[in-house]
């Protein structure tokens, strides 16, 4: 049977994603977050009001999106309940959090220059996706200016960086799914993804059908621009 329910969260599977961005010092910020989604080269990404990643995006209009594999579990998780604001907000300071000025040090990551953005990239991560601000989108806004307290942003992807283990052999523009392990969240707790479970009718759409303007605007940047690929080591991914 089906029960009417009030959970307090609805966070039912979605990837992590590590963004890092730049602080007004010239230090970098790295913050793990769950909600997340893309819809061609447009991402959606939700974040509080208050957090420093907030602060910075707004500052800079730019991040890069980092995709951690099950592998890098621990690393983020020695992200929870940390924030680069000082002081805490105090919504924060109620859940735990408490004040990391060293984001790098604490997970045991390693930044890596980007290629389009001022801000690092994480060189453990299989995909990095450089972006930069298009909107902003408040959450809650209905209920008035009072009640926001998370915004959504909407960020264009400039440069896909993909780790050469998860791309299907012979096609450097294809993630092969099979190889692609991406860390989920669930309810609060890490999952991975199992096995395939059944064949998708979907797949019988080419991808490159999916290409829109964005996608091909990146494309000609980068090949303008050269191939800046660094390799990493398949040990770390």
């Amino acid at each position: 049977m089906h029960h009417v329910s009030s959970p307090s969260i609805l966070y039912f599977g979605t990837p992590v994603v590590l963004v890092s961005t730049l602080n007004e010092d010239g230090t970098s910020n790295l913050a793990p977050i769950s909600s997340v989604f893309w819809l061609g080269y447009r991402c959606m990404i939700g974040l509080s009001a208050v957090s420093k990643t907030t602060e910075n995006l707004l500052r800079t209009r730019e991040c890069v999106l980092n995709l951690p594999s099950v592998e890098q579990a621990a690393g983020v998780d020695r992200l929870a309940l940390t924030t680069g604001s000082d002081p805490v907000p105090p919504g924060k300071a109620k859940r735990g959090y408490r004040h990391e000025p060293d984001k790098w040090r604490r997970s045991g990551f390693t930044p890596l220059p980007s290629n389009v953005v001022d801000t690092p990239r994480i060189y453990e991560c299989p995909v990095q996706l450089e972006a930069s601000l298009a909107a902003i989108h408040p959450i809650g806004a209905d209920a008035g200016a009072a009640h926001i307290r998370i915004l959504s942003f909407e960020l264009k992807i400039l440069r896909v960086h993909l780790h050469e283990s998860i791309l299907a052999e012979g096609r450097p523009d294809h993630v092969d799914p099979d190889k692609w392990r991406p860390l989920i969240m669930s309810f609060q707790q890490f999952y991975g993804l199992g096995e395939r479970v059944h064949s998708s009718t979907l797949a019988q759409v080419p991808e490159h059908l999916y290409r829109t303007a964005d996608t091909e605007s990146a494309a000609v940047q980068q090949a303008g621009a050269g191939n800046f690929s660094y390799r990493v080591k398949s040990a770390s991914m």
